[in-house]
């Protein structure tokens, strides 16, 4: 995972001095609770995992609390990706994105087989445990939620048609909005 993604990660572990990490991350990860995190190198997906349920045990695990975390991520990602959102134009906007998914991902965590004027799904797949890939699909959620309304889509509705963790094949989330 690239480093404009796995520092939000640490900068919550960071701010919370008050919680003993060793006790939830390898050694191996908290090396990076002390270094400088790069924007485009990348970062193992195992550490990326441990931070998050360790956030998830530590900070919160309201997948609401998740899902609005996943809306203010696009804010901080648009300013190190300018060329992300087309404004005025939703489609184009997924079009970058899967331009730019590469960049962030050296496997292929998402995927967006459906998309037209109003309409887009959305194909989950970190591959994680049950618990962090549930978490992660709410970002998602709420990733792709904020960024339709960035790139002007009104009455913008996310739903999941179906959930990894709870047994199905595959996580699909359904996007709706008014162009």
């Amino acid at each position: 995972m690239r480093g404009v993604l796995f520092v939000d990660y640490v900068r919550m572990l960071r701010a919370r001095k008050d919680v003993a990490w060793s006790r939830r991350l390898d050694p191996a990860d908290l090396q990076y609770l002390r270094e400088r995190i790069e924007p485009d190198a990348w970062y193992p997906m195992d550490t990326f995992e441990r931070m998050g349920l360790a956030i998830l045990d530590e900070i919160s695990s309201d997948m609401q609390v998740v899902h609005a975390w996943g809306r203010a991520q696009v804010d901080w990602l648009c300013v190190s990706r300018p060329n992300l959102v087309a404004p005025g134009d939703p489609c184009d906007t997924f079009m970058r994105f899967r331009v730019l998914r590469g960049s962030f991902f050296d496997f292929p965590a998402l995927d967006v087989p459906t998309l037209h004027d109003g309409a887009a799904s959305v194909l989950v797949a970190y591959g994680m445990s049950a618990r962090a890939e549930e978490a992660a699909s709410w970002q998602t959620l709420g990733f792709f939620e904020r960024l339709l309304q960035l790139a002007g889509a009104q009455r913008v509705s996310g739903r999941f048609e179906s959930t990894s963790w709870t047994g199905d094949i595959v996580t699909a989330i359904d996007l709706r909005w008014q162009p």
